[in-house]
């Protein structure tokens, strides 16, 4: 049995160069990030620009209001590290507080649910420290799209037209910014947000009178933290309509906010088959991916081939383990489980030892440390009552409701950037009428039971599901990651197995057909599960799809071209830079030269 070839067509060409490579799951953020290496900034100027702009292309998907994580690799640097912008859980955000409002969750939408916004002053930190323009070049092209308009694709219209009642019932002032004439705005609309603009010329304005490009840059930080983010938590402690039903206040103050920065972490890594592969800590799910690799790596090559019945069995049942895993022992306490227990060669050899030839419907999480795993209760699949949704991702019956965002950035230098901004999206909470935005959710992955890791702490991060991902080996490096909550690496590790296995090129990898399991803890609300289930793409073919079901998989069928949001630049080993990106949805883009 050898691994199955690739296509003979892509619906794109593996783009290659000397000059720059961008990629992204929006055109016109593909689109700026070019623009600015073309003008000669560096990748890290070019991502900055091109989060911003994914606030004004891409509102339903993520904001300014909400978060990110990066992986960041200087031209010359051994090892990528880790941009940290996920905030904490407010003061005021404990489980007592959430519980004598007769929570057992934190709701899905509301501004209950807020953390401290840290995607923008991450892009900041990211420009200070590693970009060479000023902060009004790089927030020029965001403010012009804002104020001027920007074709709202058809992901935002239809989100905007499932959460219209709720807008209108309870949400006024998201109404008048996306609904101004009462009704959803139709697909590829001109939609203009003025407010949004005039927050960003407040940021370039804050530092006019300073004398250097980094004063200007703490400036607007300082504007940021101290001034615009003040308003918006004052305006959600006014209560209103959260996803449980019920109407209550936002809980952060100016304190929060005054007291967190964004900051740059170590990467955590491990080997495989020749390359390094670098991800962020337990805070986030990133170290699944890498238990994942450890656990498949010593199968002979067509065992981890996705398009065969084999392969796509092990891959699922894989994912089982290491999700079980997050769930029991991620998160940002010091119950969560140490990175190297996690990965340590026995522990990886004991979880390999649970893989069977039939489908688990149990979660199964390990003891790396020897502790007792203790996994809250998980609900059943259910609506949610009000229309607000929590992260925009791909429902458990393979159904796409629009996934988060992320972009690659490789310049000619070999500086390089892994980028998956979220959160703040347009359906998370109310917008502050006067900032254009609202805030985050992303405290909706805490748990309001003690003794968890992921459990709510006023001052400790979500476990957040954001995961980019950087490879390298020796001259060559990989910068790829994808939307898609829970899914983000499980769509990520068919695609380097094919790369890294199988010899594929990026984009005959990101074309190929994909699958997922939802037999793991939903990390949105309502928090639920599918044992055995299993999502997949109908090209894999009626053979696999069978096998899959009688090895007692639950398999739902998403359609031909509906899994995965994958998008990865690079350097090859002749230093040719190349860039790739996803076809489904008919947004993502990839350019360079």
């Amino acid at each position: 049995m050898t691994f199955t070839p690739p296509a003979s067509f892509t619906t794109r060409p593996t783009l290659r160069g000397s000059f720059g490579m961008s990629a992204s799951t929006h055109w016109t953020a593909t689109a700026t990030a070019q623009s600015v290496l073309e003008r000669g900034g560096n990748a890290f100027d070019a991502a900055v620009a091109a989060g911003f702009v994914l606030h004004v292309a891409e509102p339903h998907l993520n904001g300014p209001g909400g978060d990110l994580v990066a992986l960041v690799r200087p031209a010359g640097a051994a090892e990528p590290t880790v941009l940290m912008g996920q905030g904490p859980a407010p003061a005021g955000a404990s489980i007592d507080a959430f519980r004598e409002r007769g929570l057992d969750l934190v709701p899905g939408a509301g501004g209950l649910a807020a953390a401290v916004p840290g995607a923008v002053d991450a892009w900041l930190l990211l420009l200070r420290d590693h970009g060479t323009w000023d902060v009004a070049d790089v927030l020029d092209y965001a403010i012009g799209y804002a104020r001027d308009g920007h074709p709202l694709v058809p992901g935002a219209a239809a989100t905007i037209g499932r959460v219209a009642e709720l807008f209108r019932e309870h949400w006024p002032t998201s109404a008048d910014l996306w609904m101004p004439d009462g009704s959803a705005p139709a697909p590829h609309a001109l939609v203009r947000n003025p407010a949004y603009a005039a927050v960003l010329e407040e940021l370039v304005g804050a530092g006019a009178g300073a004398d250097d490009r980094v004063e200007r840059i703490e400036a607007a930080r300082k504007e940021w933290a101290s001034e615009v983010l003040p308003r918006a938590a004052e305006f959600l402690r006014t209560p209103h309509r959260h996803s449980d039903g019920g109407d209550h206040p936002g809980v952060l103050d100016t304190h929060d906010l005054a007291s967190w920065r964004a900051g740059f972490e170590p990467a955590v890594s491990v080997p495989f088959r020749g390359w390094q592969v670098f991800k962020a800590g337990v805070w986030t799910q990133g170290p699944a991916l890498l238990q994942a690799l450890r656990l498949l790596d010593p199968f002979d090559d067509a065992r981890l081939d996705p398009s065969s019945p084999l392969g796509a069995h092990t891959l699922l049942e894989v994912q089982k383990l290491v999700y079980a895993d997050r769930d029991a022992w991620f998160g940002d306490t010091p119950d969560a489980v140490d990175v190297e227990a996690l990965l340590a060669d026995d522990y990886v050899t004991a979880r390999r030892s649970l893989l069977d030839d039939v489908a688990s419907a149990a979660l199964r999480p390990g003891a790396p440390e020897g502790r007792a795993a203790f996994l809250p209760d998980v609900r059943p699949v259910t609506g949610d009552g009000t229309g607000a949704t929590g992260e925009p991702t791909v429902d458990r019956r393979g159904q796409t409701r629009g996934d988060t965002c992320h972009f690659d950035v490789i310049d000619r230098w070999g500086n390089t950037v892994s980028a998956t901004p979220s959160g703040g999206w347009l359906q998370s909470s109310p917008t502050i009428p006067d900032l254009g935005f609202c805030l985050g959710t992303r405290l909706q992955m805490t748990w309001l039971v003690a003794g968890h890791p992921a459990s709510l702490v006023p001052g400790r991060r979500p476990r957040t599901t954001l995961t980019p991902t950087i490879l390298t080996r020796g001259d060559e490096i990989t910068a790829l990651g994808s939307p898609g909550g829970d899914q983000q690496d499980q769509w990520q590790l068919p695609m380097l197995l094919r790369m890294l296995v199988g010899g594929y090129e990026p984009q005959q990898a990101i074309d190929a057909p994909t699958l997922h399991t939802t037999a793991v803890t939903d990390s949105f609300w309502p928090r639920s599960w599918t044992p055995a289930g299993a999502v997949v793409e109908d090209r894999l073919g009626e053979t696999l799809i069978a096998d899959l079901e009688r090895r007692g998989h639950r398999v739902r069928r998403a359609g031909d071209w509906a899994l995965g949001r994958v998008s990865a630049v690079g350097r090859d080993a002749a230093g040719v830079l190349w860039a790739a990106a996803n076809p489904r949805g008919m947004q993502g883009y990839a350019a360079g030269r």
